[in-house]
C-alpha cells in the first residue's frame, strides 16, 4: 500500500471513531494534589491562547486552544476536533471599563439569558475543556457585584452542563480579588490568571493570597508594554524575538513547571499575530505566519525536543550605534546606520526587511483592539541586509525601526527600536 494511502484510510478511520458527544471533564483532588481528569484520564495542559494555527499547536506538543467568547467557535471547535485538540471555551462577559453597569439587574439578567445559549449550542461538542466566564472583569472596575454576576454565570453552566468545569478569569493576582471570588463565586471550580512578567511569581502568589483550589494560567508570555522600560516620549521598550524565547523559557521552567499541586497547566500568548503597541509585541508568529524563536521555545516545553530546524537567534539591533533602551534621538532629514546582529543555529542563508513605522497612538487596555500605523515608506534602502542606514523623517515625532530576518524555512527573528526625530 502507498504510504500516503495509508496515512488518508488512518485519517479517515480516525475521523470515523471520533467522539460526537461530550467529554467528561472534572477537577479532583487526590493525595493533596489537584488533577483535570478529562475521560477519566489525568489532562495537564499545554495549551495556546488564539486558535490561529492550531496544526501547529499539535505538531508543537500542545493540546489545547484557549478563546475569549464563542465569535468563531464552530471553526474554532472544528479546527480543534480535527486535530486532536480542546478548547477553553470562552465567554464574553460584558466589563464596566466598556461601560457596562453591574447595578442594572436587567442588563444583567440578559446577559445571563445570553450566555446560556451560548453554553447550551457548545456544550456537547467533544473539544469542549472548561469554560472562560469573562476575562480580566476586573481591569478598571469599581463594582463587585460583577463577581455575583459570574457566580449566577457559573450557577446556570452547572445546571445545564454537568460535564465541564468553570473558570473566571483575572488580570493579575491580587488579594481583594481573590477574597472576592472564594466568598461570592463558589461555583467557579477554576481560578485562571492573566501574568506576563510575573509569571514566576504565580505559584507563591496563589498561596499568599489563600487560593487553595486549582488554577489555570490562561495568558502568559513576554513583559507586558506596562512592566517594561519606557522613553522620555513615553514609548515602551519591547524585548526583541530572542530575548522573549529567553524569557518565556526561564519563567515558565520557574514557576509552572514546578507546581505539582495546583496548577493545571497554561495557554501561552498569542499563538497567531495582533496589533498591541507594536505588529510584533504579543504575537509569536509574524503577520505573514512566520515563526518566532518563541515557537521553539514552546515546541521544547511541551515535548522535550526542540525542532529540527530552529529559528534565527538575534543578539543586537542598534540604530546611530544606540540600543532600543538607550532613548534615541534622530536629527530631522539626516541618514543614521542600522545595524543588526543575527545568526542562523542551522546556517541557512538570511534575508532581512525593515520597515519604518510612527509610534502607536492608539493605545487600548487589557488587549482591546488597536489599528496598525501606516508604514512609511523610501526611507531605507531597497534591498537593505543586515547592514543599512536609515534616512530620519523630516516630521518631528516618535518613530519605531522594525528589522525582520528571516531563515527561507519559515522562521524569523525580530526587534525594532523606538527613536524620537527632532525638528530641523
Amino acid at each position: 500500500m502507498k504510504p500516503y494511502l495509508a496515512v488518508a484510510l488512518l485519517a479517515l478511520a480516525t475521523a470515523a471513531n471520533a467522539q460526537t458527544g461530550p467529554v467528561k471533564v472534572e477537577v479532583k483532588q487526590a493525595a493533596g494534589r489537584y488533577q483535570l481528569l478529562r475521560g477519566g484520564q489525568p489532562y495537564f495542559i499545554n495549551g495556546a491562547g488564539g486558535g490561529q494555527f492550531p496544526e501547529r499547536i499539535k505538531a508543537c506538543g500542545g493540546n489545547s486552544i484557549r478563546t475569549w467568547g464563542t465569535g468563531g467557535a464552530d471553526k474554532v471547535l472544528a479546527d480543534a476536533n480535527k486535530n486532536g485538540l480542546t478548547v477553553m471555551l470562552g465567554l464574553d462577559v460584558a466589563r464596566e471599563r466598556h461601560g457596562f453597569d453591574y447595578n442594572n439587574p436587567q442588563a444583567v439578567a440578559e446577559q445571563l439569558q445570553k450566555l446560556r445559549a451560548e453554553v447550551l449550542k457548545y456544550k456537547d461538542n467533544p473539544a469542549v475543556l472548561f469554560w472562560g466566564i469573562g476575562n480580566e472583569l476586573n481591569l478598571e472596575y469599581t463594582n463587585p457585584k460583577v463577581w455575583d454576576a459570574v457566580q449566577q454565570i457559573a450557577q446556570m453552566i452547572h445546571e445545564v452542563d454537568p460535564n465541564h468545569p468553570t473558570s473566571t478569569v483575572l488580570a493579575g493576582l491580587n488579594q481583594k480579588e481573590v477574597d472576592y471570588i472564594k466568598a461570592q463565586c463558589p461555583a467557579v471550580d477554576i481560578l485562571s490568571i492573566n501574568t506576563y512578567a510575573g509569571l514566576a511569581s504565580i505559584p507563591q502568589q496563589v498561596r499568599t493570597t489563600g487560593w487553595t483550589g486549582p488554577y489555570v494560567v490562561a495568558e502568559w508570555g513576554p513583559t507586558g508594554h506596562w512592566e517594561s522600560p519606557v522613553t522620555p516620549w513615553k514609548a515602551s521598550v519591547e524585548e526583541t524575538s530572542s530575548q522573549k524565547a529567553a524569557v518565556y523559557q526561564s519563567r515558565y521552567e520557574a514557576s509552572v513547571a514546578k507546581d505539582k499541586t495546583q496548577c493545571l497547566g497554561t495557554y501561552v500568548f498569542l499563538w497567531g499575530q495582533k496589533q498591541e503597541r507594536t505588529p510584533t509585541w504579543y504575537g509569536i508568529f509574524t503577520e505573514d505566519g512566520k515563526e518566532s524563536e518563541v515557537v521553539d521555545v514552546m515546541q521544547y516545553l511541551w515535548s522535550g525536543k526542540w525542532p529540527r530546524n530552529r529559528a534565527p537567534h538575534l543578539t543586537s539591533f542598534q540604530l546611530n550605534g544606540k540600543q532600543a533602551t538607550d532613548n534615541v534621538y534622530l536629527q530631522a532629514g539626516q541618514s543614521y546606520p542600522a545595524v543588526v546582529t543575527v545568526t542562523d543555529p542551522d546556517k541557512d542563508a538570511l534575508t532581512y526587511r525593515y520597515e519604518l513605522l510612527p509610534e502607536s497612538t492608539d493605545l487600548k487596555s487589557g488587549g482591546d483592539r488597536e489599528s496598525r500605523p501606516a508604514a512609511i515608506p523610501g526611507l531605507i534602502p531597497a534591498g537593505a541586509k543586515a547592514q543599512t542606514t536609515l534616512k530620519a523623517p523630516t516630521k518631528e515625532g516618535a518613530y519605531r525601526l522594525f528589522v525582520y530576518a528571516y531563515d527561507g524555512k519559515d522562521n524569523v527573528a525580530t526587534a525594532n527600536i523606538p527613536f524620537y526625530v527632532k525638528g530641523k
